[in-house]
């Protein structure tokens, strides 16, 4: 694996603590003497970071859920070509902040039934699944207190409210189902050193 790359992507609600789970198992790989490139989604790369804040920020309503379908696949195109494929291409472990599970799962899921078109879009558009998927299963309403209490401008998802991030746990939960062969799901609900352990040993073993 580790000689063509390995594609490494964290999934979870907001404020289930991904993104902190995510840098720190990159300081560790790279202690270890891997070749890490962490990015995230939306963005990773110059034009994606662009549409980052058009998806991010601004009124909950600001974009129909078909319109932010296309910007954030539009980003992960551009992620793609400029950032993980390269990275992989030269024997790196990328490791991604979100990728095409979180559209699955806030655009097609949170304001109508538009999987069906997500998937097609990302069939294709993209055409990469991650090699594995690691979900940060957390508590909603501990979550979403949490992304709250960050009190940042990238708010959008967050301001709907406790209904969606409930509705994303389940999602998220069933997706790994679907997609048991690479997702691995970590109980967030703990210090975040113990949540680091369990992260670090599952992705330890499919690197070995």
């Amino acid at each position: 694996m580790t000689k063509a790359g390995l594609f490494l992507t964290f999934e979870g609600i907001d404020g289930s603590g991904k993104s902190s789970q995510a840098r720190m198992l990159a300081e560790h790989l790279r202690g270890l003497g891997y070749d890490v490139v962490l990015t995230r989604e939306p963005g990773g790369s110059a034009g994606a970071e662009e549409i980052r804040s058009l998806v991010l920020e601004g009124d909950p309503d600001r974009w129909s859920a078909e319109t932010e379908i296309l910007l954030f696949t539009a980003a992960r195109r551009d992620h793609l070509e400029r950032t993980i494929r390269p990275a992989l291409a030269e024997g790196k472990v990328v490791i991604c902040d979100r990728f095409a599970d979180s559209t699955r799962m806030y655009q097609g899921l949170s304001r109508g039934d538009l999987r069906g078109l997500v998937d097609q879009l990302h069939d294709l558009m993209i055409g990469r699944e991650p090699d594995m998927t690691v979900l940060i299963d957390m508590d909603p309403e501990t979550g979403l207190s949490r992304a709250k209490g960050r009190q940042g401008t990238e708010e959008r998802f967050e301001d709907f409210g406790l209904d969606l991030q409930q509705q994303m746990r389940a999602g998220f939960l069933a997706l790994a189902d679907e997609y048991s062969d690479r997702f691995r799901v970590v109980d967030g609900n703990r210090d975040i050193d113990s949540v680091a352990q369990d992260v670090t040993d599952i992705v330890l073993q499919a690197l070995r």
